[in-house]
C-alpha cells in the first residue's frame, strides 16, 4: 500500500524544483517548424519587427520542455518534500489542465526554471483505489519574469 503511505504525506503548499532549461536559437527555430511555424519563432529579423521584438519560443514548446522536466524530475522531487522512502508511488495520467497562460515570451538565451506547487488532494470516489493530485505549474526566467503558468492534475494509485 505505498500509494497510499504517500499520500498520507502529501500536504498542500508541498513545492517540487523541477529543474532549468535555457533555450537556443537553433531548437527554438525547429520546434517552430515542426509545430508552430509563425514568423517570431522562424526569423530573427522578422521576429525583431513583431509585438514582441526579437526571435522567443513557442509557448507550446515551453510547455513542452516543462513536461520533459516534470517526467525527469518530479519523482524524486516528490521523495525530497515528502520525505517518503518507500516504494515509488505509481502516478497515473493527468485528467488535463486549466488556464494555461504564457504572460511574457521566452526569448532565445532565456533560461526558464520550472517548480510545481500541490495545490489540493482528494481520494477519487469514481475510481477505487485512486486519488487525485492538483498541482500549480509555472517557468519563470533568469530575471523572475513568470512566462509559463497552469493549473493541472495527476492521479496517485493509492493501493
Amino acid at each position: 500500500m505505498s500509494g497510499m503511505a504517500f499520500y498520507e504525506r502529501l500536504q498542500t503548499d508541498m513545492r517540487l524544483e523541477l529543474g532549468s532549461h535555457t533555450f537556443h536559437e537553433d531548437e527554438v527555430i525547429r520546434f517552430a517548424r515542426k509545430f508552430d511555424p509563425q514568423p517570431f519563432h522562424l526569423d530573427a529579423e522578422r521576429a525583431r519587427n513583431s509585438l514582441f521584438g526579437g526571435l522567443c519560443a513557442s509557448g507550446w514548446h515551453t510547455a513542452s520542455v516543462w513536461m520533459k522536466h516534470n517526467m525527469v524530475h518530479a519523482p524524486k522531487e516528490w521523495r525530497r518534500v515528502t520525505g517518503y522512502e518507500g516504494e515509488e508511488p505509481e502516478l497515473g495520467p493527468s485528467p488535463g489542465i486549466r488556464n494555461l497562460r504564457w504572460p511574457a515570451p521566452v526569448f532565445v538565451g532565456d533560461t526558464i526554471t520550472f517548480s510545481s506547487t500541490l495545490t489540493g488532494k482528494r481520494i477519487n470516489q469514481r475510481r477505487a483505489g485512486w486519488a487525485l493530485l492538483t498541482v500549480y505549474s509555472c517557468g519563470h526566467n533568469q530575471d523572475g519574469t513568470q512566462v509559463l503558468a497552469m493549473d493541472g492534475a495527476v492521479t496517485l494509485r493509492l493501493d
